[in-house]
C-alpha cells in the first residue's frame, strides 16, 4: 500500500494499466510492431489506401471491391459540410487555433446530424461516416478563411487524401504527392489507448452521441503533451537553420536537459515502424523539391539521439519536414493527425458502443482524514 502522499509509481498515468479489451488495434514496444485488426502497417502502407484502413478499423476485416465501393462512395457523398458551420467558422477569430476551430467546427455538425446521438451500430456508424468526410473539409476550410481565401467546395470524385490536398491548396496535388499523404494518413490512423482515443472511450462509454466523444477526443489531442509535437520539430528545426548548426544545437540543448522533440516514445523502445516510411518520405519530398536540408538536419539528430541516448525518431520526427515541403502550414499537422485519427477513434467508439459497459476507475486518497469543522470566524 502507499503511503498517504505518495501515489503509487505503477499507477502513474496508467503506465502499464490495461483499461479495456479491444480488437481494433495493437503496439509491441519492444519489437515495434505496430498492427490495425491483424495486420501490419508496413503491409498495409504498402498496398492499402486510407478508405480501406477505414473499413478495417471500423468492420474488422479488409473490405471486398463491392464493400470498398460502397463504402468510398458514401463518404465522399458526405464531404459537404453545412453551409452554416462554414459561416459560422467565418465569425471565428483569424488567430484562433486551428484544433480549437476543429474542436467547436467538429461538436456544431452534431446539430445538423439527426441521428446524431444513436448508440446503436447503424445510427453511429451513419454519424462516423460523416464525420470522417467532413474533418478535413471543416479543417482545410479554416486554413484557407483565417488566410482571406475563398473556401474551396469538394470534390466528389476525390480519395480523402486528394481532396484535403485539393481544398487546402484550391489546386489538386500531383499522383505522387497524394499517394505519399494517403500513406500519412494510413500510419495516423490508431494507436492503441493513446490519450485522445481513451477520452472517445471513456465518453462513448457513458452513451453520449459520436459526436461529443470525437470533440472530447480533438480536446485531448489538442494538449501539447500529445498533439503537435511534429510541429515543434519543424520550429527546432528552422531554429537550428543549417545542417552544420546541428551537432552544436544538439549538445547544447542536451545540457540544457531541453527535450529533443520527435525523438523517443512512450511505448516503443526501438524504432517506431511509422517512422520508417516518414524517413522514406522526408528524403523524397527533399529530392522532390531540391531542398535538402530539413531531412539532412533531421538525420544528424536522429544520429546523434541515438549514439548518445539509445533513442530513436518518433513518428513525428520526420513527418515535419515530410508536411513542410509539401507546403503545409506548421499548425495544421495536428489538425492533419485528426483527419487521420478519426477512423480510430471512431472505430474504438463503434467498439465500445457494441459491449459498452461505463468506465469508472477508482483513485488512490492521498488527502487528510478526519478533520474536523471549524466555523468560520474561528479560522
Amino acid at each position: 500500500m502507499s503511503t498517504a502522499t505518495e501515489p503509487s509509481a505503477a499507477s502513474a498515468g496508467l503506465r502499464g494499466v490495461v483499461a479495456a479489451q479491444s480488437a481494433i488495434g495493437d503496439v509491441n514496444g519492444e519489437q515495434g510492431i505496430l498492427i490495425y485488426q491483424g495486420y501490419n502497417i508496413h503491409d498495409l502502407a504498402e498496398h492499402s489506401t486510407f478508405e480501406e484502413v477505414v473499413f478495417l478499423l471500423w468492420n474488422g476485416r479488409l473490405p471486398k471491391a463491392d464493400e470498398l465501393a460502397a463504402l468510398t462512395a458514401e463518404i465522399r457523398a458526405n464531404y459537404e459540410a453545412p453551409a452554416q458551420v462554414i459561416e459560422l467558422m467565418k465569425q471565428f477569430p483569424h488567430d484562433a487555433n486551428p484544433m480549437d476551430v476543429l474542436r467547436t467546427a467538429v461538436s456544431s455538425l452534431d446539430f445538423y446530424d439527426a441521428n446524431g446521438h444513436g448508440t446503436d451500430r447503424e445510427h453511429a456508424m451513419k454519424a462516423a461516416i460523416k464525420m470522417t468526410a467532413q474533418i478535413g473539409t471543416i479543417a482545410a476550410a479554416w486554413d484557407r478563411i483565417r488566410n482571406g481565401k475563398e473556401v474551396v467546395a469538394p470534390d466528389h470524385t476525390l480519395s480523402i487524401a486528394e481532396n484535403f490536398m485539393y481544398m487546402l491548396r484550391g489546386e489538386r496535388a500531383d499522383a505522387d504527392e497524394a499517394h505519399m499523404f494517403d500513406v500519412c494518413l494510413i500510419l495516423h490512423a490508431d494507436h492503441e489507448l493513446n490519450a485522445s482515443t481513451f477520452t472517445t472511450r471513456v465518453v462513448s462509454g457513458t452513451l453520449a452521441g459520436m459526436y461529443g466523444a470525437v470533440t472530447a477526443g480533438i480536446a485531448a489531442l489538442a494538449g501539447p503533451l500529445h498533439g503537435g509535437a511534429n510541429t515543434n520539430v519543424m520550429k527546432m528545426l528552422i531554429e537550428i537553420g543549417e545542417p552544420e548548426n546541428v551537432a552544436e544545437w544538439v549538445e547544447k540543448a542536451l545540457e540544457e536537459h531541453r527535450k529533443i522533440m520527435g525523438i523517443g516514445h512512450a511505448v516503443y523502445k526501438t524504432e517506431d515502424p511509422r517512422a520508417t516510411w516518414l524517413r522514406k518520405y522526408s528524403q523524397h519530398m527533399a529530392e522532390k523539391k531540391g531542398i535538402s536540408k530539413w531531412y539532412e538536419m533531421s538525420r544528424q539528430i536522429e544520429q546523434i539521439m541515438h549514439d548518445k541516448k539509445g533513442m530513436f525518431p518518433n513518428v513525428d520526427f520526420y513527418s515535419a519536414s515530410t508536411y513542410y515541403l509539401m507546403d503545409i502550414a506548421l499548425d495544421m499537422y495536428t489538425p492533419i493527425f485528426a483527419v487521420s485519427r478519426i477512423s480510430g477513434w471512431t472505430g474504438h467508439i463503434l467498439e465500445q458502443y457494441a459491449n459498452n459497459k461505463l468506465i469508472r476507475p477508482r483513485a488512490e486518497y492521498i488527502g487528510a482524514r478526519d478533520l474536523k469543522y471549524v466555523p468560520i470566524a474561528d479560522r
